[in-house]
């Protein structure tokens, strides 16, 4: 069955970086575009980006782009989520998401916090 696993998920000070890494298996994943999301408390889930199935095309939420990188390693079924120089309010359960599908990892916790 199709699983997503995130990972790399933890506590941050402002300013600091963090890559998050998500594994997937049971689907044939190159020829699928990746998304990551995140949620806060309350609100509804937030897009932050995807990528290609080759990666050369990543795309981003403005509220991330210029400080967050999307990458892929199709050889290994990882999709990655480096963050860098990161604000209180990017703290969130981050989750990745196979492009327009039902499947969805079960989250990692960021927290940004002095």
């Amino acid at each position: 069955q199709v699983q997503l696993v995130e990972s790399g998920g933890g506590l941050v000070q402002p300013g600091g970086s963090l890559t998050l890494s998500c594994a997937a298996s049971g689907f044939t994943f190159n020829p699928y575009p990746m998304t990551w999301w995140r949620q806060t408390p309350g609100q509804e889930r937030e897009w932050v980006g995807d990528i290609s199935s080759d990666g050369s095309m990543p795309d981003y939420s403005d509220p991330v782009k210029g400080r967050f990188t999307i990458s892929r390693d199709n050889a290994r079924n990882m999709v990655y989520l480096q963050m860098n120089n990161l604000k209180p309010e990017d703290t969130a359960v981050y989750y990745c998401r196979r492009s327009n599908s039902m499947y969805w990892g079960q989250g990692t916790q960021v927290t940004v916090s002095a």
